[in-house]
């Protein structure tokens, strides 16, 4: 809880998403591969948010995979229990949700129309769904329909639009909260940006200023708890959702809360703190692997680069690092290093993760010619849902 003088000095009051009240406004984006139970916990334990799960597909929701229920899992005390969901057919979304609020699997639900993976594109799904105004509309109404009645508050997470011929987010965004969802977070970049370049807070505000009813999320370019601030100052948003800013940072939910709460106070972690961090995150991945240590350590080779950004660790021991098998290995090449040394400054901040070059983004054949659903495409999306399974 926030004392009464640093509430007074709060940059934002806590974040409303229907029954949910988020005292630190900031979202953890879903992330593949990154966001499962382990990470979300150990973000959690350094700061105040809505860690949201891994995107899971509504087909294989329905169809109970193996795989999309462990993306689903939350530990017994993570509260809310937030769940991505994709798909491109409004029955499956809507029978993905019906599961999930009847069987008390979430308690909070966000739709994905922001993925700008090809895999996901190429079949109308994701970054590109939003062009057809009418089968968003329908895919949200899906699954605020079967939401609420059990009170559990459906948001959206999306891009500016395919590319910066074909915008859709002020669309989109309007007709979301129309449709009443709880909120709407918008990536500052379109499907074809990928994650290159510089994101666009000017189209933040505007959604800001079209959306006039719920809470408007800015994504893009945070890397520091100053940059959430600044976002909020330029354009007006509600709260700020977080990805790969936070990738081998978990202690920048403790910035930002604390950059939230008016005060100034960071981590500024030495090489010791890092390593009981990788440590306690490897302890973690083997619990939710269920003691398959040599799957939690696979798992975790990807994180080491980021947790190691700009400090002082010698390349033969960033190798073994990158190839740990047991946790007993990892402890040994942790203590190797040394410890002693103290947080190099900005050479451990700014940008990580993915970035790439622009590209042009892969979809159905026909998509750009209207923006309405023909009977073709609709057959087709059809099809590609029963292609989709596996989370």
């Amino acid at each position: 809880m926030t004392t009464t003088a640093q509430a007074a000095a709060r940059v934002l009051p806590p974040l409303s998403i229907g029954p949910i009240t988020v005292d630190t406004p900031v979202v953890l984006a879903p992330m593949a591969g990154i966001t499962n139970a382990a990470f979300r916990r150990l973000c959690r334990e350094h700061g105040g948010g809505l860690y949201v799960a891994e995107m899971v597909t509504s087909r294989a929701l329905v169809e109970r995979t193996p795989e999309s229920m462990r993306i689903i899992h939350h530990d017994a005390d993570e509260k809310p229990r937030s769940v991505q969901v994709y798909g491109v057919d409004p029955a499956t979304i809507g029978a993905a949700v019906r599961m999930l609020v009847q069987e008390d699997l979430a308690d909070h639900i966000d739709m994905n129309f922001g993925c700008p993976v090809p895999k996901v594109t190429r079949k109308g799904g994701g970054a590109v769904l939003p062009w057809k105004r009418d089968l968003f509309q329908q895919i949200v109404r899906a699954a605020v329909r079967e939401a609420s009645p059990y009170d559990v508050p459906v948001t959206v997470k999306m891009r500016k639009g395919i590319d910066d011929q074909h915008l859709t987010y002020l669309d989109a965004g309007v007709m979301a909260e129309g449709e009443g969802v709880a909120a709407v977070a918008l990536h500052a970049r379109t499907a074809a940006d990928y994650y290159s370049g510089t994101a666009d807070w000017e189209a933040i505000a505007r959604l800001k200023e079209a959306v006039k009813t719920i809470p408007v999320l800015g994504n893009g370019d945070i890397w520091a708890a100053e940059d959430a601030v600044e976002m909020v100052r330029q354009t007006g948003c509600d709260g700020v959702v977080v990805g790969r800013g936070c990738q081998g940072r978990p202690w920048l939910f403790a910035d930002l809360q604390a950059a939230f709460e008016g005060r100034p106070d960071r981590v500024r972690p030495g090489l010791r703190v890092v390593a009981e961090t990788v440590y306690r995150h490897g302890e973690l991945m083997v619990a939710f692997y269920a003691g398959d240590e040599a799957k939690a350590m696979r798992e975790i080779r990807k994180h080491m680069a980021w947790y190691f950004k700009g400090y002082e660790v010698g390349g033969e021991l960033r190798r073994a690092l990158g190839l740990v098998e047991t946790l007993a290995q990892l402890r040994a090449l942790l203590d190797s290093l040394n410890l002693d040394a103290p947080y190099p400054g900005t050479g451990a901040e700014g940008a990580r993760g993915r970035q790439g070059t622009p590209k042009t983004p892969t979809v159905p054949d026909g998509w750009l010619d209207s923006r309405d659903i023909t009977p073709e495409i609709e057959e087709r999306l059809r099809e590609a849902e029963l292609s989709v399974s596996g989370g």
